[in-house]
């Protein structure tokens, strides 16, 4: 068999290791041919292929991003795309096809299985949003460095008396935000889920420096926005593309902060800091279990599923009913964030 394999949408740690297990196992297992699409949806509507073998995923497991390339590019939102697509798989004789990626590139991924190709989803996404799986590849590591960050941030916030806002990444869910604000101990963490009171977040910064601290660490997701209606005027910036400006949200929180309370106030903006360099073994091995599980449903003659992780195990699931919906931080967890300001 022919199995296509892409990656698309923004690149994390622990694609390498995906495409790795898919290859290994698939030309070891069951003696398919894998061919890569570079660039993601782009490739498949340009025929930009790369035959994939054992040559091309020697020592990968440690390397961040995917050797494959991405793009942000959704076959069904540009004219004719969608029959390039078509055209192309038929041309390389593709009879199966293996997608990684996030929300944009499953639902691309679940409009192609309409169309009658063989797809097999695989969830990636820092941000870790993809609904139906308990985790996608390339959040620990986010974390992980997130939470560092934070760490460091701590020591010269004291140092300085300051408060320090620390923006992170995460568009509709605060994922990175709340698990790195609790375990980098900061003092208050701004996600999606919740809009914010600036006014209760300068009483809260007030009564703290008062009562019992010089210092604090405030940790935003790019996403989060003021409560509609309250002391602060603020519409999230976004590119050409859809995507949040880095930092808009981070230097208007900085900014208000300083404003109404008097301390000085410094803004860490991670960025694209957060999704790259190696991946955590937790990513590689996600990312390894994820590969073998898609390259078995493909053999299996599955289609239309994506791999998930459920607890312990790794499951498929229907594609159609997590393509295009989120996964938001469940309200307990927000919870204890909040509880240890």
């Amino acid at each position: 068999m022919r199995v296509g394999l892409l990656t698309g949408g923004g690149d994390c740690p622990g694609l390498n290791a995906a495409i790795r297990a898919v290859v290994k196992h698939g030309e070891g297992r069951y003696g398919h041919s894998i061919i890569g699409f570079r660039n993601g949806w782009k490739g498949v509507v340009d025929g930009d292929v790369l035959p994939m073998g054992r040559q091309h995923i020697r020592n990968v497991l440690p390397v961040g991003g995917t050797l494959l390339g991405t793009a942000r590019f959704h076959p069904k939102a540009e004219d004719g795309s969608l029959d390039a697509v078509m055209a192309t798989l038929e041309a390389e004789r593709i009879e199966a096809l293996i997608c990684i990626g996030g929300d944009g590139t499953l639902h691309a991924a679940s409009k192609v299985a309409e169309a009658g190709v063989k797809i097999v989803a695989i969830p990636k996404t820092i941000d870790n949003d993809v609904a139906g799986t308990d985790l996608s590849i390339g959040f620990h590591t986010a974390v992980n460095i997130a939470t560092e960050a934070i760490d460091r941030v701590h020591t010269t916030a004291e140092s300085h008396n300051r408060v320090m806002v620390v923006e992170v990444m995460g568009r509709h869910a605060g994922w990175i935000a709340v698990n790195a604000g609790i375990a980098g101990g900061a003092e208050l963490v701004l996600a999606p889920e919740e809009p914010f009171d600036i006014e209760q977040v300068v009483k809260f910064l007030k009564h703290r420096h008062r009562a019992h601290a010089n210092f604090s660490i405030v940790v935003v997701a790019e996403g989060a926005e003021p409560r509609e209606g309250g002391a602060m005027d603020y519409t999230t910036q976004v590119g050409k593309y859809g995507e949040i400006i880095a930092g808009a949200i981070g230097d208007r929180l900085a900014h208000e902060i300083e404003q109404r309370t008097g301390f000085d106030t410094r803004v860490t903006i991670l960025g694209h800091v957060q999704r790259g360099g190696s991946p955590t073994p937790t990513d590689r091995i996600l990312g390894s279990r994820f590969g073998v599980a898609a390259m078995d449903a493909i053999s299996e003659g599955k289609s239309g599923v994506m791999t998930a992780l459920r607890g312990e195990r790794v499951e498929l699931v229907p594609l159609a009913e997590v393509a295009g919906k989120v996964k938001h931080v469940p309200l307990d967890l927000l919870r204890v964030a909040q509880a240890l300001a």
